[in-house]
């Protein structure tokens, strides 16, 4: 198993380093997947399509794929891809924003997808289709690179260095009980209005299983409408975050009427050179973000940083974070932005819960559960997929309840959220990536 979960990394981050010649432009790819005949306009993908560097696109995976045909008269549709285990479409393509849209199911068999993109950003969830129908469906990437100008870049750490998110191609994974695709249209779209996080490792696309944040489980709860740019990155302060050249890079690529997101104090309230105090230098550096923004046209949201899972005698959350959420909720008086109130509604989530049943939200998991974990995994900062979806899910109520411009994107399906009644954990459908590590990110 550990070798599997090795392989298929190599096989996604080759050409990670690749040349950045790829120019910009109105791109429209149009792929057909399946052993049939090919769909006029469309180029073939099918079982020996494999992603090398020279091809720019093809699939990885470190399982078979199966190319099968079936009934009807559509080429695009009559044939498809499909396996018993996840696998990736991976086409490069330059920096920008992106429009997919996916046929899946087939005539021959019952199937379940999960799409995600990138770093694990959840993009469809658990698409059924029964026997003989096909559906398509349509979803929004944010495709980046470090490069702001001809002399500038993020700078990243070294455990990004081979991230999907950092490189120069498009990573599609299907997964699922019974993943099935039979085309992808690929269209840019770099006119959609975006989001920009920028914020610590409770809010970053996390690259691997079992840990998980909120920012990478959003984009499922939006329209096609407007895109999610995920920035936020693990260990980050507002200091450290902005000498990274990070929030240069937000600024570089925002247009007026852009969001950004911005939830920071979990490493901030540490000692050493990144500390901020909450009512002065904090919101002193959120002020200068906000600023930022706004020079570009953008509008910023404040988001209260998550609380830990830390509960005192009485089975209540304890106020970990000190001031700093206080501090954020009286600048975004002060200030007159929306304001996400994270804190308060992850304290409700987890009391509702309890003691027991809030480790079902975080990395707590026994010995040996994924490959290389001898001991046991008991994380009371970082979430799971199932906490990251549940406080995805506050967030989208917030915008809903505050009654924010932002609601017209929210998907139709969204049902509204109550932290105080959360979904069932156990009963919560989460297909495991095959990228898998029991490193703790940073910012513990």
């Amino acid at each position: 198993m550990k070798l599997h979960f090795k392989k298929i990394i190599l096989m996604l981050a080759t050409g990670i380093i690749g040349s950045q010649t790829i120019s910009a432009q109105d791109i429209v790819r149009k792929f057909d997947f399946g052993s049939g005949a090919v769909h006029s306009g469309f180029t073939e993908v099918n079982a020996q399509s494999v992603y090398t560097p020279e091809n720019g696109f093809g699939i990885v995976s470190a399982s078979p794929v199966k190319a099968e045909t079936g009934e009807g008269e559509c080429n695009l549709t009559n044939d498809w891809v499909t396996s018993d285990a996840p696998f990736y479409f991976k086409i490069d393509l330059p920096e920008g924003r992106y429009r997919i849209t996916v046929t899946l199911g087939n005539s021959e068999e019952a199937t379940a997808t999960t799409v995600k993109a990138e770093s694990r950003r959840l993009m469809l969830e658990n698409i059924e289709t029964p026997k003989g129908e096909v559906i398509t469906k349509t979803f929004v990437v944010d495709l980046r690179t470090p490069r702001i100008n001809d002399t500038l870049e993020v700078h990243r750490k070294a455990r990004e260095m081979t991230y999907l998110n950092w490189d120069n191609s498009l990573t599609l994974e299907f997964n699922g009980p019974k993943p099935c695709v039979s085309s992808i249209v690929i269209e840019s779209a770099n006119g959609l209005r975006a989001i920009f996080l920028a914020g610590d490792s409770t809010v970053t696309d996390q690259e691997n299983e079992p840990w998980a944040s909120w920012g990478q489980m959003f984009p499922r709860f939006l329209k096609p409408e407007i895109v999610v740019c995920n920035y936020a990155e693990s260990g980050e302060t507002l200091k450290a975050f902005r000498r990274a050249n990070r929030l240069e890079k937000i600024i570089s690529v925002m247009k007026p009427g852009d969001y950004l997101f911005i939830e920071f104090a979990h490493n901030d309230q540490k000692p050493g050179g990144n500390h901020v105090d909450p009512f002065t230098t904090y919101q002193e550096q959120i002020r200068f973000y906000m600023n930022e923004a706004r020079k570009k046209g953008g509008i910023p949201v404040l988001v209260t940083s998550t609380a830990r899972r830390a509960f005192d005698e009485n089975g209540k959350i304890k106020k970990t974070l000190l001031e700093y959420p206080d501090a954020m909720r009286q600048l975004a008086k002060e200030e007159n932005v929306a304001l996400v109130d994270l804190n308060a509604m992850t304290k409700v989530l987890y009391e509702t819960l309890g003691v027991a049943n809030s480790t079902h939200a975080f990395v707590h998991y026994p010995a040996n559960t994924f490959p290389g974990q001898d001991k046991p995994l008991a994380d009371n900062t970082h979430f799971n997929p199932y906490g990251a979806y549940e406080l995805a899910k506050c967030v989208v109520q917030s915008i809903i309840d505050q009654k924010l411009e932002l609601a017209n994107y929210v998907v139709d399906d969204f049902a509204g959220f109550d932290p105080a009644t959360p979904d069932d954990f156990e009963n919560f459908f989460w297909p495991l990536s095959p990228a898998a590590d029991v490193i703790k990110p940073d910012g513990n």
